[in-house]
Order: structure tokens, then C-alpha cells, then sequence
């Protein structure tokens, strides 16, 4: 564990914490818009209303370390997973939307148990922010985030294949792909925090 004899802005550690939180709400507006007597429409602005949420969130955490003379860990670290949680909300929205705009009546076999594994991720994120302050009982985190991954490629795999099976016409095909491919780089995203977190962990341990 590194020593420090000046102060450092534990401000950091709620602000990884709230926008964590706003993934979760997230992954449940998606899962929520799944539904089959959801308001796709109404979700979609709920969902793009939580992505500002998590821009702002980001700038905060920005604003923060350019403002701050010690931080809790590297800044470049700070930069990386601030960023990182930020790309996960922006594939979300960016699915959602897509949904909405492509008009998708029809939505793929396999995309409610992928909103699944990005819930799960999010709880999983959520509940690890808070641990960055001792950096003890992360490894779990991370390790289980990797196992998520590779459940979601493999439904992203079997989705594709039903995608390009022969029952879909060519333009539903992309935009379905395109919805497809959003969800998994979300998917991909949580691992990629998971893995800023891991690096973190081991730098200050």
C-alpha cells in the first residue's frame, strides 16, 4: 500500500460511486423498454435524460482532477475509468435510441438475456466503486465482470447467427445488426472498467 503525508480529495470516490449508480438505472431503463407494453419512446428519453446524467457526472469527476493537487490514484487512471464508465452509458443510449429510430416492432431472440448481463454488470460496478477507498474486494468484481463478457459474447454470437439465418429481410438485418453491435461494446465497456479497476488495485497495493 503506497503512503502519502498530504491530503487527499476522497471527494473522488462518491463521484466514481454516483455514476456507477446511473448505469444501473441505465441497464434498468433498458430492460424496461423489453417490455412488450413498454413506450418505447417515452424509455428512449428517459434513457437519453440519464445519459446527460452521466456526462455531467463525468465532467465532475474531470473538473475535479484538474482542481485537485493529490489525488486518490494515478490521474491518468482516474481520466481512464471515468471515461470508461461514461462509454458504457453512451452504447446504451445509443441502442435504445436506435431501437426507436429504426422503428424495431420486432426485437432479436437473445437481447433481454443480454440487458440481463448489463444489469448484472452494473449492480457489479455499482457496488465496487465504494471498495475503491481500501482497494480490498475488488478481485471478485473483476473477475466476475470477465465471466459476464464471455457470456455476452456468446449470445451476441448466437444472436448474429439467427440475424443472418435467412429471416430477415437486408435493411431489417442492419438495423437490427446495428442494435446488436451497440449492446455488445456495452457489454464489452463494463469489462474494460473492470479492467481499469484491476490496474488500479495492483498499482496500489
Amino acid at each position: 500500500m503506497r503512503f502519502r503525508f498530504t491530503p487527499v480529495d476522497t471527494t473522488f470516490y462518491d463521484l466514481f460511486a454516483k455514476s456507477a449508480s446511473i448505469l444501473v438505472d441505465g441497464a434498468r431503463l433498458f430492460a424496461e423498454m423489453l417490455a412488450a407494453d413498454a413506450d418505447r419512446t417515452a424509455s428512449a428519453r428517459l434513457m437519453k435524460d440519464a445519459e446527460h446524467r452521466a456526462d455531467e457526472a463525468t465532467h465532475e469527476i474531470i473538473r475535479r482532477v484538474n482542481s485537485t493537487f493529490v489525488t486518490p490514484f494515478d490521474r491518468e487512471d482516474i481520466y481512464r475509468l471515468a471515461a470508461g464508465l461514461d462509454d458504457v452509458m453512451d452504447y446504451m443510449e445509443a441502442a435504445v435510441d436506435s431501437i426507436v429510430l429504426y422503428e424495431l416492432d420486432q426485437l432479436p431472440e437473445g437481447l433481454e438475456q443480454q440487458v440481463e448481463v448489463l444489469q448484472r454488470a452494473a449492480a457489479l460496478t455499482a457496488e465496487a466503486m465504494p471498495r475503491l477507498r481500501t482497494m480490498r474486494d475488488l478481485e471478485e468484481y473483476w473477475i466476475e465482470v470477465n465471466r459476464l463478457e464471455n457470456l455476452g459474447d456468446q449470445i451476441h454470437r448466437q444472436m448474429l447467427a439467427k440475424l443472418f439465418s435467412g429471416a430477415y429481410d437486408a435493411l431489417t438485418v442492419l438495423k437490427v445488426k446495428d442494435v446488436i453491435e451497440l449492446v455488445e461494446l456495452a457489454v464489452d465497456a463494463f469489462e474494460k472498467v473492470a479492467n481499469t479497476v484491476e490496474q488500479i488495485a495492483v498499482k496500489e497495493s
